[in-house]
């Protein structure tokens, strides 16, 4: 495949998609396993001066990784891919079509940058490009046509995919992903031609690879839950309910609701609905980035997104009060300037 029509069908993927980072924080892991589907090689004899392309049956593939992602939906990962393909047939100029059996196979590292989108969908798509190094090997055991070694080159490659959060464990998601590899150099084998000793010269080759496997994120930050506040001094009447309080935290300069938001304010609201909760207190809040002026809007542009959320969720606005702190009251206490996701929030407390 073209690589323009590989960059051109990843853009067209993404454009669709919301801008959202679907964060990957801290490092993680994975394991890959799929097929591989070898495009034709060329290639050309160095004495007999025939040429020809060798064309190749899918076979097995797999891949290993190790990455960190930087909370904002960038990720870099460095891996170990494993590629084979099944000789099937030579095409040559001096006798044609002929049944072959030998195998291909590409292995090395390679350094990916990939950036996950959040869609508002169960899913996470992402995208990625990166640079390596590949060892080919190559063999073939046609009485005519025999040749075999390994020689590397660099490679690059370019990457589509989607994830699944798996619910019920904790940092773990499954992955599905189309991967095009592309050699940069030509490969050249010592081999016989009908019986005679020649060096053989195939083509960069090219592949496309099919994977299914799972990702695992380390380390990764226990889900977000309703914090409640000390109980209050008791009297000799019964004493009221404790508030409670739900953080929704957002992107950086975002006022948009992802689906971990969603959830938390959908169990703020049927909380509200099932105790004796008279007032709901949304409080919004940002990181010391920006201008004071500018982050006072950005609160209460995520105060209101919040209450809005509250409303469809069967609140009553009367019962809603909102409040914007642009960047006082900080979570965590920073300097000026500083992109702090614990600060990116709005406060839903319940009285």
């Amino acid at each position: 495949m073209n690589l323009r029509l590989v960059l051109a069908a990843a853009t067209c993927f993404s454009l669709p998609l919301a801008v959202h980072a679907q964060p990957v924080s801290g490092p993680y892991i994975g394991l890959e396993a799929g097929t591989s589907f070898q495009q034709p090689v060329k290639y050309n004899e160095s004495l007999g001066g025939s040429f020809g392309k060798t064309l190749y049956r899918e076979s097995y593939a797999g891949d290993a990784y190790a990455g960190y992602g930087f909370g904002n939906g960038w990720r870099v990962q460095l891996e170990v891919d494993d590629l084979h393909s099944t000789l099937a047939e030579t095409q040559n100029s001096a006798y044609g079509h002929v049944s072959s059996n030998g195998t291909r196979s590409s292995f090395g590292p390679m350094v990916n940058a990939l950036y996950d989108f959040n869609a508002s969908l169960p899913v996470f798509p992402y995208i990625g490009a990166g640079m390596g190094y590949q060892w080919t090997h190559l063999s073939s055991r046609d009485p005519n046509f025999a040749y075999g070694g390994t020689e590397g080159s660099p490679a690059f490659d370019v990457i589509v995919g989607l994830s699944y959060p798996v619910p019920w464990v904790r940092g773990l998601s499954a992955t599905a992903e189309y991967r095009y590899m592309q050699l940069f150099s030509d490969t050249t084998m010592h081999g016989t031609v009908d019986g005679v000793s020649d060096n053989i010269k195939f083509r960069s080759a090219s592949s496309h690879n099919l994977f299914l496997g799972l990702r695992y994120q380390l380390f990764s930050p226990p889900p977000l839950a309703p914090v409640p506040a000390a109980a209050a001094a008791p009297e000799a009447a019964p004493a009221p309910a404790p508030a409670k309080t739900y953080l929704v935290f957002f992107d950086w300069n975002k006022a948009s609701l992802n689906p971990r938001a969603t959830q938390i304010i959908s169990q703020a609201a049927s909380d509200s609905k099932t105790q004796n909760v008279t007032t709901l207190n949304v409080s919004g809040y940002t990181d010391t980035s920006g201008t004071p002026q500018y982050n006072q809007g950005l609160s209460e542009r995520r105060a209101k997104a919040v209450a809005a959320q509250l409303v469809r969720d069967g609140v009553p606005a009367s019962e809603i009060e909102i409040h914007a702190y642009g960047e006082t009251h900080l979570l965590v206490s920073t300097g000026p300037d500083v992109r702090e996701p614990q600060n990116r929030r709005v406060e839903i407390v319940l009285q």
